[in-house]
């Protein structure tokens, strides 16, 4: 089936999540563009010397950083159930079916990595599909267990790589390196995503059998069953994530001097407060999606959590645009408070488009090319 997604058909609250989920990537992505001259980056945000840009990386590394992509895992192995279900066969069968899919993800990850975006997550929640798809049949204490410990290991992980780094190295490990020559560019790229997708994986397994617990439970499908829980989350899960990335966020927006040994500790309490974050976050958005209404705005949104896959391949064709030395090449110049308005732009051109392909009962591209692959000759369920 290739025809258009019926919004009265899909539960509000995932779809809307997806679609906030694409501005939180736009304003965690962008910063790692940016290589002013002169000057270090932790996690690749720039240290900033003036106020503007002080407040932008507080905000984002309390808020944005090490949340985004917890709530992305999650709604991830969310999905992933969702479309267990969906199945008609035996258990064998439909673990043959998203094996086949996780692998045509790494590809299309693999894909977007070279030729695009040396920061793709594709490729890793790729990786985390096809190595814990048997997680879906786990018991609940096992997938919480399982995912509390992935979670302390990941975030061990997280601290390792969030060193910072010393002026112009920001220039030297930049996308589209290698003397501009794009062809070298795309062989960094290479050799960049076999790194970070399997790293990247590793610290995002945690939120991802959290999303298979939650999707047991349809806790963002049908949130009217389960505010409470839902309440819990978010009061809990917000506070949390923020006063856990206050620490780092004073070493982001350089108000402390940063070595390895005072941000290692620091990043790991950081990213083992992002697990509670992004999963806080989507709660959040569920509750809000009992009483919103369906404004057009909303609607677009939707739209845009719908063809999620789209609209996150999009931005990266907007990057390149803006930030390849041999297109616009943005890094050196672009503040870190004017690259929070290029993000938000880039997050409304992509719901812009969403909203227009759901006025023209159009699917998102990608979303029907990774459905194809995944079913061949089988009718892809909705």
């Amino acid at each position: 089936m290739t025809g258009p997604i019926a919004v009265k058909d899909r539960a509000l609250g995932p779809d809307l999540a997806r679609g906030f989920l694409l501005l939180f990537i736009a304003l965690a992505n962008i910063h790692g563009f940016l290589h002013p001259p002169g000057v270090g980056d932790i996690r690749a945000m720039p240290i900033p010397t003036t106020l503007p840009d002080r407040i932008v990386a507080f905000l984002e590394t309390t808020l944005v950083d090490g949340r985004s992509y917890t709530m992305f895992a999650a709604l991830f192995g969310y999905g992933m159930v969702q479309i267990a279900r969906r199945q008609t066969g035996e258990w064998k069968s439909t673990r043959k079916l998203l094996r086949r899919r996780a692998l045509w993800l790494i590809l299309l990850g693999l894909l977007h990595a070279v030729l695009l975006y040396y920061g793709d997550i594709l490729t890793a929640y790729g990786l985390i599909a096809l190595g814990l798809v048997s997680a879906i049949r786990w018991s609940d204490s096992r997938l919480l267990v399982s995912a509390a410990v992935m979670t302390l290991f990941g975030s061990w992980a997280f601290a390792f790589l969030s060193t910072p780094n010393p002026p112009d190295s920001a220039a030297e490990m930049y996308p589209w390196a290698m003397d501009h020559n794009p062809l070298l560019g795309m062989a960094g790229r290479a050799f960049a995503i076999s790194i970070s997708a399997p790293v990247l994986a590793v610290t995002a397994a945690g939120a991802f059998l959290f999303g298979i617990w939650a999707a047991r439970r349809g806790l963002y499908e049908h949130p009217e069953q389960h505010q409470q829980t839902l309440r819990r989350m978010v009061a809990i899960g917000v506070p949390l994530s923020f006063l856990g990335g206050v620490p780092l966020a004073l070493y982001t927006a350089g108000l402390l001097p940063a070595t390895d040994a005072n941000i290692i500790p620091v990043a790991g309490l950081h990213a083992l407060t992002g697990f509670a974050g992004g999963p806080a976050y989507a709660a959040l958005i569920a509750l809000w999606s009992l009483r919103v209404r369906r404004t057009p705005v909303v609607t677009a949104i939707q739209a845009t959590g719908q063809r999620s896959l789209t609209c996150y391949l999009t931005q990266s064709v907007v990057w390149t645009v803006l930030f390849a030395p041999f297109l616009l090449d943005l890094g050196s110049s672009l503040k870190l408070w004017q690259s929070v308005f290029v993000a938000v732009a880039t997050w409304a051109f992509t719901v812009f488009l969403a909203d227009q392909m759901r006025r023209r009962e159009l699917r998102g591209p990608f979303e029907v090319l990774l459905r194809r692959l995944t079913y061949r000759n089988q009718t892809a369920r909705q």
